[in-house]
């Protein structure tokens, strides 16, 4: 191969082979990348192969070379030539291809059935065709600009509609230049956050039980964590009185994570007079606000001040999480700030997803999905108590009839006595320890069930298997 023709590469005419440079030895090589190819199962059997002449051509290689390459590899079996039929890859190489996977290690560990760890919605439920309607409909219509760079808050109609959805249905108040689109809870956490050291903030106080995940994301910020002890009525604000420094507060007020309960109403007004007096922000994680089961879903904190509550939500647990779309409704004052740390051009939420929310919402198909889920969440959780207060009456089921996890504490058996029991019988759950802040005393022990992902042909079986650890 010439050097020029070394640096422009190969070109098989018609079908791509991913050859790559032949250095060297230009027959063997050749050899060489046709096995390989055969073997990844880039080309299968049957696959009809450039003619010598093209193939040479493309490589700038002598016809001959390519002629010798096909005929040995005609002779060990990998290809098989036909006198006008041109030069394929042979069935036989299929045998080739299963025994050399019949020679891999076998992983012979056992793979959990279902995945019970909580945060997980039931993915099989996914309104496919009227989210399709929508990508269609509104990519189809945008216009030529957004198809570019982007204001970093995100799509003015997704922000219009989501504060006008929030205003609606969780009671925030809310307006379109607020609102800040981000690629999930994570994302806008690490928004605020990265705001809030950027402002001299050092310490920020978080319940007793929350995500790893979110105390990581402060201490990586260099932002120390400081626990709240929850009880069943939330946390208890007045003990913020006597922890200097405190700045923010991160909290999930509506219904805790990971133990259930809600923050109750004389607290919720106290907890916002204290950020007034302190000049402090209240971070509002409404993970799973809407679906709460035995009455009116509580209305967010934000709507009782908009000035120190910034509210964080997401279509994680409503949708799906691979659609990496979340939202902050921002205190006036710290729109520019949070802003500022996506950049002036990123863009971190795709534009086909925003619109298509945008449209989702608008023609009522989200509602109807939140009810529908509603619905049958309701059904499954009242299915799993009822099925444990008959089949393992010892065991106790906690939280409020709400979101998508329970916490269930039995006792005798520890909460990693539990998950092993449980792992046994092919499911994968979360300690309640997992979710315990490192410097908190609570002694609580359980573990954390997640009942919405299995589908719904699946879930008496997972129940099956629960009760089966439990007893």
């Amino acid at each position: 191969m010439t050097d020029r023709a070394a640096e422009r590469g190969p070109r098989t005419t018609g079908l791509d082979l991913h050859l790559g440079r032949l250095d060297g030895n230009v027959r063997a090589g050749l050899m060489d990348a046709v096995r390989d190819a055969i073997r990844a199962g880039r080309l299968a059997p049957g696959t009809r192969l450039p003619s010598s002449r093209a193939l040479a051509d493309d490589l700038q290689v002598a016809r001959n070379t390519v002629v010798r390459v096909y005929s040995e590899l005609i002779s060990e079996g990998w290809l098989t030539g036909l006198q006008g039929s041109g030069t394929e890859v042979s069935q036989r190489a299929a045998e080739f291809v299963g025994e050399r996977a019949r020679r891999r290690p076998v992983d012979t560990r056992s793979r959990p059935g279902h995945d019970l760890r909580p945060g997980h919605p039931d993915l099989s439920s996914f309104p496919r065709d009227e989210w399709i309607r929508a990508v269609k409909k509104t990519v189809g219509t945008a216009p030529f600009e957004a198809f570019g760079y982007a204001d970093p808050r995100g799509r003015g109609e997704l922000r219009d509609t989501l504060a006008r959805y929030l205003a609606r249905a969780r009671g925030l108040r809310a307006h379109a230049g607020n609102v800040v689109a981000c690629s999930g809870a994570a994302e806008g956490l690490r928004l605020v956050v990265a705001a809030l050291a950027a402002a001299g903030v050092t310490r920020v106080a978080v319940e007793e039980f929350g995500l790893p995940s979110q105390r990581r994301t402060l201490a990586e910020a260099g932002l120390e964590s400081v626990p709240l002890t929850v009880d069943a009525d939330g946390i208890d604000p007045s003990a913020l009185e006597g922890i200097p420094g405190i700045g923010a507060v991160l909290l999930t007020p509506s219904h805790q994570f990971p133990l259930g309960v809600a923050l109750r109403y004389d607290r919720r007004a106290a907890i916002v007079d204290w950020a007034r007096r302190h000049g402090a922000l209240i971070i509002e994680d409404d993970y799973d606000g809407e679906f709460r089961y035995d009455r009116s879903p509580v209305g967010a904190l934000q709507g009782l001040d908009r000035d120190h509550v910034l509210y964080l939500g997401t279509a994680s647990k409503s949708l799906a999480p691979g659609l990496r779309l979340g939202w902050l409704v921002v205190p006036d004052r710290l729109v520019d700030a949070i802003t500022a740390q996506k950049g002036e051009t990123e863009e971190t939420v795709g534009f086909v997803n925003q619109l298509a929310m945008t449209e989702f919402v608008e023609s009522g198909a989200y509602d109807r999905h939140i009810r529908s889920m509603r619905a049958q969440y309701r059904r499954r959780r009242r299915h799993l108590v009822e099925t444990i207060d008959r089949c393992a009456p010892d065991v106790r089921v906690a939280g409020m009839a709400a979101g998508l996890h329970v916490v269930l504490e039995q006792p005798g058996r520890t909460g990693r006595e539990l998950v092993r029991r449980i792992a046994a019988e092919q499911l994968t759950v979360e300690p309640l320890e997992f979710f315990r802040h490192p410097d908190t005393v609570s002694d609580r022990d359980g573990v954390v069930i997640g009942f919405a992902a299995p589908s719904p042909s699946g879930w008496s079986g997972v129940l099956d298997a629960l009760v089966r650890a439990l007893s």
